[in-house]
């Protein structure tokens, strides 16, 4: 079976985020935001999977898992490949949309040189009362090893006197860029640049020769190991710590700089030549999220979220949900009825325990605030906290602090398995209610991710979650799931019969259809059910944001839509010869999330949800503006059509029309 590399999936995928950054049609500040997101992802990229991929290099094939499959050496050159072709866009795209930002009055200031001179008084003052006080020049010592801490960006000062000092760049204490109006023009500076014009301050007595921008990535993946005894919590902590002690992963630096300062620092950092990549004179441009242009012609206009009138009118968000179960769609609908959810539930006196699995939480999170608000009222509190979930540890483990200080009983991480349900149960006397969900509870993020939620008091669903929490707290092993589908109890299997049962009608000469919306596809016994099904007459559309290892072919497309907002619902539809069954939930189709993971998938029920997934569904896959195939050689290509269906902007309209 012929498999997509993942690795390279995903760099498609990064590619599918700078085309946005390259459209015409996209405002000016968006165009940036996505130079942004390109950056930062493909900093991610190097931290965690080119690390891996190169510990494994270095690794005996006899000592590892024999599932892995590929040439860790060629993999690792063709990355490298096509890393060095995408920067090579990323940099024209970005030249481009930093002269079209000139030419309406937004100067961001590429070079010192093109800082008016009268901003520079500013920029002195500024320099002396807060930039100083956080520099931490280091000398570069033949004698003395050099420590980068990861991500961080320096300067790599060259003095006259022979001397090369490296400067940090504190980003971590203030902001990237500083901005001055002068008349009709605002000027952006970079910090790296109020550094670099005040360096003989910072120097006194010497001449400056060249300074330039360098930065480390270093393997940040937390390898926490299967271990079964022992405080997750303290290795958890204990690793975060070690990030900055990870091997190198990539070393940039800017391409001008002197060959004899090059080969200085690869010795001090002890770098190899396939960690070496050549950038430009600025790194870490993910903070071009800082900057923030006010005028509406430079961002996407915004859409007010489409409220439902019977929530809006209910005292209790509880009565309504008894009445008739809520489907919600983030960000169209507004996430407050997920946080009105949880307030009423901390201040119902009839409420008495309140269930809730965490995986990425906000940094100011109201559901945490209402959930110590309700154990403080003298309800049953637990919450299951994922304190493996990659980059946001720190976080997740403040909050479960918080929380316990308050009398909330937290769970922490199961070894060798994660927990990436988005599901909370809140139970009175004599019913529960539901929240179940294809995005993490998080406030922050519902505004940028296309999620949905369904509140509900359905007695088969909320029984099944009562026993997944269960199991989360006392580890015993619930009975077979008849309407949930749960990761570690037969998803797979389930997955698998069902694409299996339209294939036998497809063979009988019935109708057969099914439709996944991933984010990720991987799984290879999945894919080849998906090959079988196409092949055997099966209608099969797959829409897969970001990896996808299946290859597509004449009778198995596969779609990839990159928007304004993330789409991250996971959608299963399976027609069943008319009996149309529809599964939301946050399993992705990956090794990790089927056989390491705790997921929840839930069926939709009613016709009417299952008509508005259907629609937004059909909007997906039509869509022609933001939407592209994804080709048998990798590649993005826009559809010939010219509909203009931007699913979208469809999906708000249709909602509107459908609640307004």
């Amino acid at each position: 079976m012929k498999l997509f590399n993942r690795d390279l999936s995903w760099l498609s995928f990064n590619h599918r985020v700078l085309m946005e950054a390259m459209d015409a049609n996209v405002p000016l500040l968006e165009r940036l935001r996505f130079i942004a997101i390109y950056s930062s992802n493909l900093d991610e990229f190097f931290r965690v999977r080119v690390a891996n991929i190169r510990n494994i290099k270095q690794i005996d094939k006899k000592k590892i898992n024999k599932r892995i499959d590929f040439d860790a050496a060629i993999l690792l050159d063709q990355i490298h490949k096509e890393v060095n072709q995408q920067l090579e866009e990323y940099g024209s795209v970005l030249n481009g949309i930093i002269e079209q930002l000139k030419a309406e009055n937004h100067v961001i200031c590429m070079h010192a040189d093109e800082i008016p001179e009268s901003i520079y008084p500013e920029l002195l003052h500024y320099f002396k009362t807060k930039v100083s006080a956080f520099l931490q020049p280091i000398e570069l010592s033949k004698n003395e090893p050099l420590f980068l801490d990861n991500q961080a960006i320096y300067l790599a000062v060259q003095l006259k006197n022979g001397s090369i000092k490296i400067v940090n760049i504190p980003t971590q204490h203030l902001s990237r860029f500083s901005s001055f109006k002068i008349k009709n023009t605002t000027y952006y500076i970079f910090l790296d640049d109020v550094i670099r014009i005040h360096l003989d301050i910072l120097f006194p007595n010497n001449e400056i020769v060249s300074s330039h921008a360098i930065k480390l990535n270093k393997d940040s993946d937390l390898q926490i190991d299967d271990e079964f005894e022992g405080n997750l919590v303290k290795k958890i902590e204990k690793q975060i710590h070690k990030r900055n002690l990870g091997a190198p992963s990539r070393f940039l630096f800017d391409k001008i700089m002197s060959g004899q300062l090059i080969e200085m620092l690869v010795q001090k950092l002890e770098l190899k030549s396939e960690d070496m990549i050549k950038g430009g004179r600025y790194h870490n441009l993910n903070d071009f999220f800082q900057i923030d242009i006010r005028d509406h012609d430079f961002v996407y206009p915004k859409l007010p979220t489409v409220q439902i009138a019977e929530l809006e009118s209910s005292r209790s968000i509880f009565d309504s949900i008894e009445k008739k179960a809520r489907l919600l769609h983030f960000p169209y609908q507004s996430y407050d009825y997920v946080l009105q959810f949880f307030n009423e539930a901390a201040i119902d006196p009839d409420v008495e325990e309140i269930n809730v699995t965490f995986y990425r939480m906000a940094k100011k999170s109201f559901i945490a605030e209402a959930l110590i608000s309700a154990a403080r009222n003298g309800k049953k509190v637990m919450v299951f906290m994922e304190v493996k979930a990659r980059f946001d540890e720190q976080n997740n483990l403040e909050w479960a602090r918080k929380m316990r200080a308050a009398g909330v009983k937290i769970i922490y991480s199961m070894p060798g398995l994660k927990v990436h349900a988005k599901v909370a149960l809140i139970k009175k006397k004599d019913k529960m209610y539901g929240f179940f969900g294809t995005g993490n509870l998080n406030e922050k993020t519902s505004e940028i991710y296309c999620d949905h939620g369904l509140l509900s008091t359905d007695p088969e669903l909320t029984n099944e979650l009562s026993e997944v929490f269960k199991h989360l707290l006392t580890r015993y092993t619930p009975p077979s799931f008849n309407h949930l589908i749960v990761s570690q109890f037969g998803a797979l299997e389930t997955f698998i019969s069902k694409i299996e049962r339209e294939i036998r009608h497809a063979e009988a000469g019935r109708e057969a259809r099914l439709i996944i919306k991933i984010n990720n596809l991987q799984e290879t016994s999945l894919i080849e059910k998906l090959y079988e099904a196409a092949e055997r007459g099966v209608d099969v559309k797959l829409i897969v944001r970001s990896i996808c290892c299946l290859i597509p072919n004449k009778n198995l497309k596969v779609k990839r839509i990159v928007d304004r907002y993330l789409e991250h619902g996971r959608v299963f539809y399976f027609h069943n010869d008319g009996s149309q069954e529809v599964y939301l939930g946050s399993s992705d189709w990956m090794n990790r999330n089927l056989h390491r993971r705790i997921e929840v998938c839930f069926p939709i029920k009613e016709d009417q949800m299952k008509q508005e997934i259907l629609t937004i569904l059909k909007f997906q896959w039509q869509d022609d503006v933001k939407g592209v195939w994804l080709s048998e050689n990798m590649e993005n290509i826009r559809p010939d059509s010219e509909s203009a269906i931007r699913a979208q902007i469809s999906t708000y309209e249709y909602l509107k029309n459908q609640y307004g």
